[in-house]
C-alpha cells in the first residue's frame, strides 16, 4: 500500500508524513527531498538551472517509481505535484494507492507561510500578510480541482499532528 499526501505548501505533509509512517510502520519519502538527493541540489537551484519543466518531469518519474515499488510508503508530495502531467491520473488508477488531502484553511496557510516565507523562495517577495493571502488564495483556487480528487480529505485546522494522524488512521483501517 502507498499513502500519498496532497496539500498546499505549509499544510503539514512532511510533518504528518513522518509521524504517520512511524505510527503504521511504513517508510516515509518526501518527494522534494528525494529529488534534491538524486539531483545533488536544492529545488530552487533546480528550478533556476534546469527549469520547472525538468523538475516536473523528475517529480512525475520519481512518484511512479515509488508507487511501483514493493515498499509500504507514505509519500509527501510537493504542493503542485498532482497538478502537472499525468501524475494525478496515474495515482487514481492505482488500486494500492490511497490519496489523503491535508486541507488547511486559507487563514491557517497564510499565517503559517508568512512566518516561514524567508525559507521558501517562491514566497520571499511577498511583503504583507494580505499579499500572502492573495497569493495562496489564487493557488488554492487553481489547485482545488486536483486536491479534491483525493481518496480522503482531512481538515487540519486547529488539529495537532497526532490528531491528524488519528483521523487518517481511522479512515485507512
Amino acid at each position: 500500500m502507498k499513502i500519498v499526501l496532497f496539500g498546499y505548501m505549509g499544510s503539514g505533509k512532511s510533518s504528518v508524513g513522518v509521524e504517520l509512517a512511524s505510527a503504521i510502520q511504513f517508510t516515509f519519502v518526501d518527494l522534494d527531498t528525494e529529488i534534491e538527493k538524486r539531483e545533488g541540489c536544492s529545488i530552487p537551484e533546480l528550478f533556476q538551472t534546469k527549469g520547472e519543466i525538468y523538475f516536473r518531469k523528475k517529480e512525475n518519474t520519481l512518484i511512479k517509481q515509488l508507487v511501483n515499488s514493493d515498499e509500504k510508503l507514505v509519500i509527501a508530495t510537493g504542493g503542485g505535484t498532482p497538478c502537472y502531467g499525468d501524475t494525478l491520473a496515474f495515482l487514481l488508477k492505482q488500486d494500492h494507492v490511497i490519496i489523503v488531502y491535508l486541507k488547511a484553511s486559507l487563514d491557517t496557510l497564510t499565517h503559517r507561510l508568512f512566518d516561514e516565507k524567508l525559507k521558501r523562495p517562491l514566497l520571499s517577495h511577498l511583503e504583507t500578510e494580505n499579499e500572502m493571502k492573495d497569493f495562496v488564495r489564487k493557488h488554492l483556487f487553481e489547485r482545488a480541482h486536483f486536491y479534491n480528487q483525493a481518496t480522503y480529505v482531512i481538515h487540519t485546522d486547529h488539529a495537532s499532528v497526532s490528531e491528524i494522524i488519528e483521523k487518517i488512521v481511522v479512515k485507512l483501517f
